[in-house]
């Protein structure tokens, strides 16, 4: 029987992950396709996508953006879990300045309970946790004490390192990439009850072919599992 999978994704980790690529493109990424390219198809079936974020406050063009991007994905089939920000006096020791900063509040503990409540709810059998963000190790210690017999994966967003307190604990590790990015870019419309539309800013270059488009090929994970089986077939005999 086919194992049961379920990704919780730190969207702040994940989103200045993709930025740093300079491909706005790959920002208009689903999800949902991403975690069935990620994991091996005929040992797992996905069972959710939990996405993790809030809207920056002040900037009414962002925040348009990332609403059509978070619709995009509930179409797509992704649980979203919105966070909030407040804005925190700082000051400056040098200048005396103080200005009020926004800071973002909730989604790490978001993140941590929705992995917590799918575990005691048997949502899964095993679980991908997409963040470098060191502070979830605490979350991979409660998940290992609490769901023993559950598998926890370490998944690095594209270009950034491990955190290695959280891959110690995890069962495995997945390390994410532009191309993972590029075979899960959403079409231009993605409908739902309510549909969501591609800002411009994430208009993909001229000559770049939508995966849905493009002759279809074996996932890697796909090809790996056909040449294990090879493999033991050779060395029965």
């Amino acid at each position: 029987m086919a194992k049961r999978s379920a990704f919780y994704i730190d969207g702040f980790n994940l989103y200045h992950a993709i930025a740093d690529l300079n491909q706005p493109y790959l920002k208009w990424c689903n999800l949902w396709k991403l975690a069935q390219i990620v994991i091996p198809s005929r040992s797992e079936t996905l069972a959710k996508v939990t996405f993790c974020t809030a809207y920056y406050p002040g900037d009414e063009k962002k925040k348009w953006r990332h609403e059509q991007y978070l619709l995009a994905l509930q179409n797509s089939g992704v649980t979203v879990v919105m966070g909030h920000y407040v804005k925190e006096d700082w000051s400056c020791r040098t200048c005396d300045a103080t200005w009020k900063k926004p800071t973002e509040k909730e989604t790490d503990i978001n993140l941590a309970l929705s992995l917590y409540e799918d575990g005691a709810n048997d949502v899964y059998d095993k679980a991908y946790l997409v963040t470098a963000d060191s502070d979830q190790a605490a979350t991979a210690k409660f998940f290992k004490r609490a769901f023993p017999k559950k598998e926890l994966i370490s998944v690095a967003p594209p270009g950034r390192n491990f955190s290695s307190h959280i891959a110690s604990i995890a069962s495995g590790k997945i390390a994410l990439n532009k191309d993972h990015l590029d075979s899960s870019v959403l079409q231009a419309i993605v409908m739902g009850d309510r549909a969501a539309r591609r800002p411009n800013e994430y208009e993909p270059p001229v000559e770049w072919v939508h995966p849905d488009n493009r002759p279809q090929k074996k996932k890697a994970s796909e090809r790996d599992n056909e040449e294990a089986s090879e493999h033991s077939h050779i060395d029965a005999k």
